[in-house]
């Protein structure tokens, strides 16, 4: 199967005012035309900025779920439960902190091991 290129809305609207010749289109002036394209062009570049800044914001904020998650770190190893009452933020799920570890763990800045514990063994988490 052939590598296809996606096609985006902003390219078809270049393409069709790259085609525009002549004095209308249709039964509408030609610079009316081009004005319409420029404006969707220019509404898609602001909906792709703020979705820039919106996902910005949104990995300053999990930044500092992973500052909050590495300040409860110690040099014993802790379980994963044991790690989600101590960072006590209401808003920092179970899967949210265990994707904060694991990215800690990547970077090398904490290790990952197994416990035993009286529910059987259980990854645990300590300063590296």
């Amino acid at each position: 199967m052939a590598n296809t290129v996606k096609v985006t809305r902003k390219d078809y609207f270049n393409a069709i005012k790259a085609t525009i010749t002549g004095e209308t289109v249709g039964a509408y002036p030609a610079e009316d035309v081009i004005a319409f394209i420029d404006n969707e062009i220019a509404k898609i570049d602001n909906k792709a900025a703020k979705a820039k800044e919106k996902a910005a914001e949104k990995k300053a904020e999990a930044d500092a779920l992973k500052d909050a998650v590495f300040a409860v770190i110690t040099d014993e190893a802790q379980t994963v439960d044991a790690i989600v009452a101590a960072v006590a933020d209401p808003e920092a799920t179970k899967g949210k902190i265990v994707a904060r570890l694991t990215a800690l763990a990547k970077d090398g800045t904490i290790v990952k091991e197994e416990v035993k514990t009286d529910a059987g063994k259980r990854a645990a988490y300590k300063l590296a």
